[in-house]
């Protein structure tokens, strides 16, 4: 099987992954959706409730460590819902392993999905690496619809998609299985410690939470120093607190994994915090449509699914996160500050358009910031754990802002009361996923150039080591020959001696690229200065004029061949003057003599006849150096060669 097709093999396993993620965000009998709302908060575990909250970080640790195996992960996610979904089917009570077990689905899942889009985007597959990315945040909204307003009704067939979704998942997922029993390299990520450092900063994000359990109220009042009763009679602030201590430590956590990913975290966190109100709106409003709220949600992540797909994906979510924000603001000002109209209305174009929007939304921003970690292959780890403990921590957070005189109301939608909160951090989500674009399209043609600048070096010195072998057997044996024997036919064969020995050891620079090679800026102004004889005069700056020492070079030889022409071509009496002028944005070096001159139409015609002193050794030098080259002559009044450099390329 063909690489194109076997990529595709693999695009449809992640899509078989991404519906069990579905069902995984999707519990049954679940009042509310886990991703949307979060945790609360506060409390505590006691007993066996600690290997309820460990079992997900473990498997989570885990599943990072085996990245390069994801087919497998998701395929223990399948069999872990299949467990789940037949326990429900025959109202099976399972033992503690078992249960306990079942909290493993939706890490499995996760970190499988993420792992898939790592392998595609290796794979050269960017568009469906980001798709897949993006499906990855698109299935759980999906799945947080299916729950819906789960305080309000239940879903009886809930039971039944769940099975039907597990057993495509597993299909879809069969042929990775086959093709990829000896792992896939291309979704380990980058290896050594690179690698290692993603998988103990995810881990240690994730297990976040078991320490934080311990801090009950008591002991948050004892670290503030504030009574127990403050804040027992304001429980959000306990909550605000928490979340503000999971904010800290998960952003400095993602700081270890990298710059780029506490970036990309942050604006994929702050488009999932964004989206809790809006969608608890949203699925009040449409509790009683029955599959129209699927449909609106799996239309939203279809819409993200194909904006991520396109190379326009970064300005495509910040528009979608954009118009959402849009939306939520008329919603705010349409129900005259009450959005909670609309759910206790049940209108459902609103809730259609605001359910689509959001979900649209927050899809394609988790797309468009994948192709940023995946060089550095951290979407698994990034994209994960990362961001949900980001998100996690701004779900606690924002909920102080959850108020109204000074008390949070005591329902479902106290969320959805402050909808301006959600439609600012949508902008702010907008702007960040915005910039992210921006810079890592800035860093890549940086690296771009760099590359090109390196494969012309090779080239460079391959063309160097090609020439260098017939030049050495020719013409560098004639010159040396000539140096030898030069001085036995009298005076101007002491000159012509001595000529060729100049030119036998430029050549040899020329060849070992010594007259280009990288070293300490060097001072033009006493280069120029050496040329001064009798007949040559130069006039230069007071203060050194420093630049690149292959521009000193280059230059230099570009002066040499101008005084070599006025020598060779002006006439015996003939005098040079050489000026050197130090300009804001560059150097201008001019080349001046009295001799006979000469019609500057004879160039083309001294070019073609392949004399290219001119062509190649002044124009061509300066040309190479982002230059420019003015020659002015007329007949019997002499010559003049201006040579401007830029300072920078």
């Amino acid at each position: 099987m063909t690489d194109k097709a076997r990529l595709w093999w693999v695009a449809l396993a992640g899509l078989g992954g991404c519906l069990l993620l579905t069902v995984a965000a999707s519990p049954a009998y679940s009042p509310v959706a886990p991703f949307v709302v979060g945790p609360a908060g506060g409390g505590g575990w006691h007993g066996v409730g600690w290997l309820y909250a460990a079992a997900p970080v473990v498997a989570t640790v885990v599943a990072l460590c085996l990245l390069r195996w994801w087919p497998y992960l998701l395929a223990a996610a399948g069999l872990v819902s299949v467990v789940e979904v037949a326990g429900l089917a025959t109202a099976t009570s399972y033992p503690l392993g078992v249960s306990v077990a079942l909290r493993t689905a939706y890490p499995l899942a996760l970190v499988g999905v993420l792992a898939c889009a790592q392998s595609l985007f290796s794979r050269g597959a960017p568009g469906l690496g980001a798709a897949a990315a993006a499906l990855a945040v698109g299935s759980r909204l999906f799945g947080s619809a299916i729950v819906g307003a789960g305080w309000l009704i239940t879903t009886p067939s809930r039971a039944t998609w769940h099975a039907v979704m597990t057993a495509l998942g597993l299909v879809a997922i069969a042929a990775a299985l086959v093709w990829h029993r000896r792992g896939d390299d291309a979704a380990a990520g980058p290896p050594g410690w690179q690698r290692w450092r993603l998988v103990v900063a995810a881990g240690l994000a994730i297990s976040l939470e078991l320490p934080l359990a311990l801090l009950t109220t008591e002991r948050l009042a004892a670290l503030l120093d504030v009574s127990f009763m403050s804040l027992y009679r304001h429980p959000m602030a306990v909550v605000a607190v928490m979340g503000a201590i999971t904010l800290a430590v998960g952003i400095v956590l993602a700081a270890v994994a990298g710059l780029w990913s506490l970036s990309a975290a942050l604006a994929v966190a702050t488009v999932q915090v964004a989206m809790s109100a809006p969608l608890i709106l949203a699925f009040t409003a449409l509790a009683y449509t029955g599959p129209t709220r699927w449909l609106a949600a799996l239309a939203g992540a279809a819409i993200g699914a194909l904006a991520a797909v396109t190379r326009w994906r970064v300005p495509l979510a910040a528009t979608l996160a954009a118009a959402a924000a849009t939306a939520l603001f008329i919603a705010y000002a349409a129900t005259t500050g009450q959005p909670e109209k609309l759910a206790e209305q049940h209108r459902i174009v609103p809730g259609l358009l605001l359910l689509v929007l959001v979900t649209a939304a927050g899809t394609a921003v988790a797309g468009a910031a994948a192709p940023v970690l995946a060089p550095r292959g951290a979407i698994p780890a990034v994209l994960g754990p990362l961001t949900g403990v980001l998100a996690t921590g701004g779900l606690q957070t924002v909920q102080v802002t959850y108020l109204r005189d000074g008390v949070p109301q005591s329902s479902y939608l106290n969320p959805a009361y402050h909808l301006t909160t959600s439609a600012v951090l949508l902008l702010a989500a907008a702007a960040a996923i915005g910039g992210l674009g921006v810079a890592h399209h800035i860093a890549e043609r940086w690296a771009e150039r760099k590359r090109a600048e390196l494969i012309r070096q090779e080239a460079a010195a391959a063309e160097r080591d090609r020439l260098a072998r017939p030049i050495h057997d020719g013409v560098l044996q004639v010159l040396a020959l000539v140096q030898r024997q030069g001085a036995q036919l009298g005076a101007g064969g002491s000159e012509l001696a001595k000529l060729a020995g100049e030119q036998e050891v430029a050549l040899r620079t020329l060849l070992t690229g010594g007259a280009t090679a990288a070293g300490p800026d060097r001072d033009l102004r006493a280069t120029l200065t050496g040329l001064a004889s009798p007949v040559v005069e130069v006039a230069a700056p007071a203060e050194p004029v420093v630049l690149p020492p292959e521009v000193v070079a280059e230059l230099t030889a570009a002066v040499q061949a101008a005084l070599d022409n006025v020598r060779r071509h002006a006439g015996p009496h003939a005098r040079a003057w050489l000026l050197l002028e130090d300009e804001d944005d560059g150097v201008r070096v001019t080349v001046r003599d009295n001799g006979v001159g000469f019609d500057p139409a004879r160039l083309p015609e001294a070019a073609g006849a392949g004399r290219l002193g001119v062509a190649q050794s002044m124009r061509g030098r300066i040309t190479d150096l982002g230059g420019t080259t003015t020659i002015h002559s007329r007949p019997g009044e002499g010559a003049e060669v201006e040579f401007w450099v830029p300072r920078r390329r």
